[in-house]
This record gives structure tokens, sequence and C-alpha cells, in this order.
């Protein structure tokens, strides 16, 4: 899995509930202003829960925009790429189920 120190963004704070091989289960904070930036996966899905936000998961390939406000959810499958960031450039805080299967983190290009 790749490593969180090895991934090209900042978090304002970052917590690991479970890490086993294939799948990892966190709680991320994104600070206001932050996002994390378009990417994909080739192996896990990634499912977020809001637990703060209101938070925005927007896709493309298939294009879509998931506002999720505390208790919401939403999957990103494998190869979507995926852009999070709080809504209207607020913070936000998720866990996060990434798995199963080999973590990786492949930047896509900004719209």
């Amino acid at each position: 899995m790749t490593a969180p120190e090895d991934l090209p963004y900042k978090l304002k704070k970052r917590e690991l509930i479970a890490e086993t091989n294939g799948l990892r289960v966190q709680i991320l904070a994104i600070a206001p202003g932050k996002k994390i930036p378009w990417h994909y996966h080739t192996e896990v899905t990634d499912t977020f829960f809001c637990l703060e936000g209101p938070m925005v998961v927007e896709t493309r390939d298939p294009d879509g925009k998931h506002i999720l406000d505390p208790g919401g959810t939403c999957v990103v499958p494998v190869g979507v790429p995926h852009v999070v960031s709080g809504l209207a450039g607020g913070s936000c805080r998720f866990a996060i189920v990434q798995g199963i299967g080999e973590h990786d983190f492949i930047l896509a290009e900004d719209d």
C-alpha cells in the first residue's frame, strides 16, 4: 500500500483506524481551501463516510458531484478519477475505507 507520507498532498489530520494486507480504514480531515487532488486507484475502491462537512466528492468517467452531509456516504469504484474537498472551500472530516487490493495513488489531470 502507498504510505501516507508518500502522497502528494497534505491533510489537516490523519488517523489510521486499521490496516491489513489489501485494506485500509482511516479518518481524514481536510483544512479549509485544501483538497485531495484528482487521482484514481488501479485496485481499490474508496468508500467515504462524511463525519463533518459538508464535503464534495467529484468524479469523472462517469461525471458526478456528490455532496455529503454528516452521515452521507459515497463509493468511488476502481479506476474512476476523483477529487475530494470541503464544500465551497470549507473544511471536512470523513472516514474512508480503501480496498480490497493494493493501494496506489495515480494523479489525474485537473479539469
